[in-house]
């Protein structure tokens, strides 16, 4: 299986579908599935039945997992999407590059 260019923390910008154009931040990536949860993108809404936390129940708004081929990471030097490369640095570490600017991406 190939490695993610997305990580747990990233800002993101969603490329395709509903969400086209909005921002965010990766909540949980979920490995075996090739999809991610992003704040603020993809919100759908859950009926609950009455329990301890929500006593009357309801429909609640929450975010849905979203695939991972339609997300970009945010350039940190010019706040563009942009694709991911990887390189060694000076220490011989494998790390992740913005392809547009070459910033190395913590």
């Amino acid at each position: 299986m190939s490695k993610l260019h997305i990580k747990k923390g990233d800002t993101v910008y969603v490329n395709s579908g509903e969400d086209k154009g909005k921002t965010g931040r990766v909540l949980e990536v979920i490995v075996a599935k090739n999809r991610a949860i992003v704040e603020g993108v993809n919100i759908v809404s859950k009926h609950t039945k009455p329990n301890a936390q929500h006593p009357n129940g309801g429909i609640e708004k929450k975010e849905a997992s979203i695939h991972i081929s339609k997300l970009n990471l945010i350039d940190p030097k010019t706040g563009k999407p942009t694709r991911i490369g990887r390189k060694l640095d000076s220490k011989g570490k494998l790390v992740r590059y913005a392809k547009k600017s070459g910033e190395v991406i913590k």
